[in-house]
């Protein structure tokens, strides 16, 4: 098999598989390309309220891309586009409006890494490795994953991973706040599903809202939608969910949330 991208939904729940076990799941040109499309679905689901990005098996998240199609696909002028449309993915999940959770065991290496720094809350088994390796194969790693990276872990650590371009241990990746949590493996999935339920019952207007600001947090003054920021936040208090959870908090009840 070629590898491909799934989606499955479990209830609230939202499942984007990157599914090519033969080659522990590392990403393909198509894979690629099928990533938006995938993210858009989960995002445009009014029954999904999370996203939880994994890798298919027990072997890998996703061990990067699939080396074996850069001769052809990644060199000379056909190197920008292949680039484009890892761009046009990444892009994608970090669009995605909704809490989205990585679930993460075995590699997480090169764009596995990056794939996972687009989720809110990334979660990984003890057995989990991660590596940005760029430095090996000397290609030219783009900005957009190294500014993720940056914003996720420091510069200082940012510099760590990808100039030395070795391999962390889910403790260290957990100490370089790369990781929030490190599970047993056999507990790991359990775990983000208890995690992912919990966010669903959570009110998604104001998850929304809150998502957006602290995703803006990161960038400089200008860059920021601070309009943007204000029209979520009186979405809130104008949304029937704020009045459930109001009556729900002083009628000593579990609120009944549906996102409006």
């Amino acid at each position: 098999m070629s590898g491909r991208i799934s989606v499955e939904k479990e209830g609230a729940l939202g499942w984007l598989i990157f599914d090519h076990e033969s080659r522990r799941n590392a990403i393909t040109a198509e894979m690629w390309r099928a990533i938006p499309g995938a993210a858009r679905e989960l995002d445009e689901d009014p029954d999904v309220r999370v996203v939880i990005l994994r890798g298919a098996g027990e072997t890998a998240f996703v061990s990067g891309a699939d080396i074996s199609e850069f001769e052809k696909l990644r060199s000379g002028d056909a190197a920008r586009a292949y680039d484009r449309n890892n761009g046009s993915a990444f892009g994608a999940l970090a669009a995605i409006a909704k809490p989205v959770i990585a679930l993460i065991h075995g590699f997480c290496v090169g764009g596995g890494c990056a794939i996972a720094l687009t989720a809110d809350l990334r979660y990984a088994a003890d057995d989990a490795v991660f590596a940005i390796p760029a430095a090996r194969l000397g290609l030219g790693y783009p900005a957009q994953g190294l500014e993720m990276l940056a914003r996720t872990v420091g510069l200082p650590a940012a510099k760590e991973i990808f100039l030395t371009a070795r391999r962390l241990t889910a403790p260290e990746a957990l100490s370089r706040n790369l990781v929030n949590e490190v599970l047993p493996k056999a507990k790991l999935e359990a775990h983000v599903r208890r995690v992912a339920e919990g966010l669903a019952g959570n009110a998604p207007l104001t998850l929304r809202a809150a998502k957006r600001i602290l995703g803006d947090l990161g960038r400089s003054t200008g860059e920021r939608e601070e309009g943007a920021w204000a029209a979520a936040i009186d979405a809130c208090y104008a949304s029937a969910d704020y009045a459930e959870g109001v009556r729900a908090f002083l009628e000593k009840r579990a609120p009944r949330f549906e996102g409006r």
